[in-house]
């Protein structure tokens, strides 16, 4: 049996995510983590804050902290908040912090000692306004390849073309706006990912169970061919080089982008430095992430936003390819399209969408998650709307599942002392039943198997409708006044498909699963396992108590959402497709 390692792309630390960042990487990860802990496998989830670049130094100084104080504290306000959403991280660390030092370090080290790092002389851009490098990003101009007027200087938002900040027609900073630039003569340390590219396609070759998406991005840039990348900087803030291992360039740092894949190491040797894995921690990292030390055993999936997309299935392999020594790479890459907000993108200045802290503001975090992952945007660009998230509160999760439990539970308060009825043989209903919750959970089970989760979703609602279809035909309030027998078994019957809907609930609604469980106090719950199985089992006996969960869900008014479709901007659209903050990852 495998252990399963899973990463989400790191957030980047200037400021609160939007629900678009949350459903692009975190909150799948989160499912599929629960969903395999729940089935019993053994998981490690990590993630971490991307400190580093040249955005932490200006949102720090925009915020009038230094960037180490505003790091610090910005980490926190991310933790807490996806703590509040319910992801459930066994580690969530800092690139800023020592392993993620010693580990990036170590790889530049094993880089140049096989070939795969040289010093250029390179001509970067100079801000004579700004009195600093600017990072490729922080170059705006027009693209030479599609006439694009809002490129970046490391890449075309509109065509995808890989750029360098001199490619730029017209070229300006992103900071000031100023074109009084030149151009400067600087040694960087570059990685030769030219001389990996045959090594890194016969890798890509062999990743067949990709998604489309995620395997036609990074055939595109090996067919454009791949250039190689400067990965330090001219910056302040970040991983310093070691000057013993390259004196030519002593006093630079890391590239972000070289940096911010490493964390995800380096937040397994933080995990394991804090003795949570073992006593020895060197072994226990190493058995996750050393193929010769235990990682042949480890399946590792990654979830990403489509843009993280190329540096993950080309550059980080790159690093570990070059490396020279068996590092284990990515199993399963799961990759997102955008979520936009009424078509166009979230946007903290022109007070449009809805970020992290607002959603917790309004509701528990499980209306979110249900409305992300049952629209998540798997094979296409989604679009957040009220009304859209309107309908999936007030149709689902309050009009199919919190009207299953509540129905359930209160005929059975009301007719049986609040006890699981006993008497009754089961019919042909009951049989016809257990097959379609069968169907229902094996296909549930196997589009979380695949990682598609609109179709998970889809299935696991169908399972809550087929339990309000069987009352419905049963119609147990009116069977008590003419057949207790038949109604007992009925109830009974319901009770124990609740059951199997708190299980299988849990990763994508865990609050409300946690509420759903605790109505039935003398399930061992620890012991149940979501699998294909669980259906078959039974979980309560004649006379176990029942509790009631309480309102799982409420539903939301028209004017509710129509007041909060004013405040976050709804209906209007730039046009533009939304925006990513992981600004450098």
């Amino acid at each position: 049996m495998p252990r399963h390692l899973i990463t989400s792309a790191l957030p980047y630390i200037n400021g609160v995510k939007h629900l678009g960042n949350l459903v692009g990487s975190m909150l799948p990860a989160d499912v599929y983590a629960r969903y395999l802990r729940q089935s019993g496998e053994e998981v490690l989830f990590v993630c971490a804050t991307d400190e580093h670049g040249t955005p932490a130094e200006l949102a720090a100084a925009a915020a009038g902290q230094a960037v180490d104080e505003y790091c610090a504290e910005q980490h926190e306000v991310q933790r807490e908040l996806c703590e509040q959403f319910g992801l459930s991280w066994d580690w969530f660390g800092r690139t800023s912090r020592p392993q993620n030092y010693e580990l990036t370090n170590h790889f530049a080290r094993r880089l140049r000692s096989e070939g795969f790092c040289e010093i250029r002389a390179t001509e970067q851009v100079y801000s004579l306004t700004d009195q600093r490098f600017l990072p490729d990003r922080y170059v705006v101009g027009t693209c030479p390849n599609c006439g694009y007027e809002r490129a970046r200087g490391d890449q075309c938002e509109n065509c995808g073309k890989p750029l360098e900040p001199v490619d730029l027609i017209n070229p300006r900073s992103a900071i000031s706006g100023s074109a009084d630039l030149e151009v400067r003569s600087s040694s960087h340390v570059f990685l030769r990912q030219e001389a990996l590219a045959d090594r890194i396609r016969e890798w890509v070759d062999t990743k067949d169970s990709w998604p489309s998406q995620t395997r036609s991005i990074a055939y595109k840039w090996l067919d454009e061919g791949l250039r190689d990348r400067g990965i330090t900087r001219d910056l302040a803030w970040g991983i310093p080089v070691d000057p013993e291992d390259f004196p030519e360039v002593a006093g630079k740092v890391w590239y972000v982008w070289f940096d911010a894949p490493i964390g995800y190491l380096a937040a397994v040797r933080e995990w394991a430095d804090a003795g949570c894995g073992g006593e020895d921690p060197q072994a226990e990292f190493d058995s996750w992430w050393r193929l010769d030390r235990g990682a042949e055993q480890v399946e590792y999936t990654q979830f990403m936003g489509k843009d993280n997309v190329p540096f993950h299935t080309l550059s980080f392999p790159a690093t570990l390819l070059g490396s020279g020594e068996p590092w284990k790479m990515v199993d399963r890459l799961k990759s997102f399209n955008w979520l936009t907000y009424y078509g166009g993108k979230f946007s903290t200045s022109d007070h449009r969408g809805v970020f992290m802290s607002d959603a917790l503001e309004l509701l528990p975090a499980d209306y979110w998650r249900w409305y992300l992952m049952a629209n998540a945007p798997e094979s296409d660009d989604s679009s957040f709307t009220w009304e859209l998230f309107g309908a999936a509160v007030n149709k689902e999760l309050v009009g199919t599942f919190g009207n299953l439990v509540n129905r359930t539970v209160t005929q059975v308060e009301r007719h049986f002392d609040s006890c699981v009825p006993g008497g009754g043989d089961p019919e042909a209903e009951e049989a016809e039943l257990a097959v379609v919750v069968q169907q229902r959970l094996d296909e549930y089970l196997g589009f979380l198997d695949s990682l598609e989760f609109r179709k998970a979703a889809a299935s696991l609602r169908a399972l809550w409708s087929v339990g309000n279809v069987y009352l419905e035909t049963r119609e147990p309030w009116k069977t008590i006044k003419v057949d207790p027998a038949r109604t007992a078994c009925t109830l009974r019957t319901a009770l124990e498909l609740l059951v199997v809907c708190a299980v299988a609930s849990e990763p994508f609604i865990p609050a409300a699963a946690a509420k759903l469980q605790s109505a039935f106090p003398t399930v061992n719950w620890k012991e149940l396992r979501l699998r294909a199985d669980l259906a078959t089992q039974h979980h309560l006996q004649p006379g176990d108590a029942v509790q009631s969960p309480g309102l799982l869900f409420a539903k939301l008014p028209a004017e509710q959402l129509e007041e909060w479709e004013q405040r976050f901007g709804g209906s209007s659209s730039d046009g533009t497709t939304a925006d990513s903050d992981k600004v450098e990852p």
